[in-house]
């Protein structure tokens, strides 16, 4: 009996030895230990022995048993270790190493934007911010924008509700600023605005930056001014600017404003399309009746507006074929940003 124990002893102990895991452990744990287990079964059959050798047999049973169930709980602590060590080196992170990340750039629209801003602040306007769901009045109405305009339909407006929209351009802003402030008004109103559009040259979300200036005796010839310095100092100083007759409700007389291309200073290739000329912005005199809504005397004072997208701008100053490259966050796209 004491030879079977021992053999017991030795089978467990190879068992034991051989668990990598908590599953492993509790079969072992079941075939020896378990309601059919091998020590179990022992310690069934001391009542079969003789009584001389129970006290002696039993000793031994109860050592095995004890020699069991020990050998199991620091098997069980030492698996538990050994994965906490194994969790603790898969998650380590090495501070000592250098980062591999390069650092950032400002996103090709950012760059346009600034440069924009800081071009006008430089010809002394200053900046107005806005709120980005309008009113259907500031949006249009206060613009001269008829209630059967193009522009208030729904596939070029987002709608929240019949007089709520997501702003389709940044011109509530200058209503807003002629409703609080008197001439002279000289502002740039940069920010996000929406429309339902989606390909290669429009996205549903884009930037956009307008102008207003409203003094006396302001014409035409001031817009030119303007934006003749405007274009030449944001591509370079032989960009030529022309004047293409249009219409905006919001300005008369209106006009498009095209500027010799960036890539071949006129000359016809891909970007311009062989025209020499590339449209970058809008623009026109304020409309009389939009003063007189924003409460300004337009018999005393006149005024001018222009608005370019700024996507756009970026797209021609660096030659950027989509739009949606954009907004697709391509690092390697990005990176080439990194040291304008």
């Amino acid at each position: 009996m004491l030879e079977f124990i021992n053999e017991i002893l030795n089978k467990f102990k190879e068992k034991i030895s051989t668990a990598q895991d908590n599953g492993e452990l509790n079969a072992v744990r079941v075939e020896f230990l378990g309601k059919n287990g091998a020590v179990t079964e022992l310690m069934k059959k001391l009542k079969d022995m003789p009584a001389d050798k129970k006290p002696e047999l039993g000793k031994h049973i109860n050592q095995l048993k004890m020699n069991v169930e020990n050998a199991i709980r620091e098997r069980q602590s030492m698996l538990k270790a050994k994965e906490i060590r194994e969790k603790l080196q898969k998650e380590r992170i090495d501070i000592s190493l250098p980062s591999s990340r390069g650092i950032g750039s400002l996103h090709p629209v950012t760059l346009v934007k600034n440069e924009i801003i800081d071009i006008f602040l430089g010809m002394g306007f200053s900046i107005e911010d806005g709120p980005e769901i309008e009113t259907d009045y500031y949006c249009f109405q206060a613009l001269n924008i008829p209630a059967d305009h193009p522009a208030r339909e729904m596939q070029d407006t987002f709608y929240v509700s019949d007089n709520i929209v997501l702003r389709t351009h940044t011109s509530p802003m200058q209503v807003r600023t002629m409703e609080k402030k008197k001439p002279p008004i000289r502002i740039i109103c940069p920010g996000k605005v929406y429309r339902s559009d989606d390909d290669a040259t429009h996205s549903p979300m884009f930037q956009q930056i307008e102008g207003l200036l409203v003094d006396k005796n302001v014409t035409l010839c001031d817009l030119k001014g303007v934006l003749e310095l405007f274009a030449k100092s944001l591509f370079d100083s032989s960009t030529q600017v022309r004047f293409r007759p249009s219409y905006f409700p919001f300005t008369e007389p209106s006009v498009e404003i095209d500027v010799t291309c960036a890539m071949c200073h006129g000359k016809g290739c891909r970007l311009c399309k062989n025209t020499g000329w590339i449209e970058i912005l809008g623009a026109g005199i304020v409309n009389p009746i939009v003063l007189e809504t924003s409460g300004i005397n337009s018999k005393e004072y006149k005024g001018f507006a222009f608005g370019c997208g700024i996507e756009r701008i970026a797209m021609i100053k660096y030659g950027i074929p989509d739009m949606r490259m954009l907004f697709e966050n391509d690092v390697r796209f990005l990176g080439q940003f990194a040291k304008l």
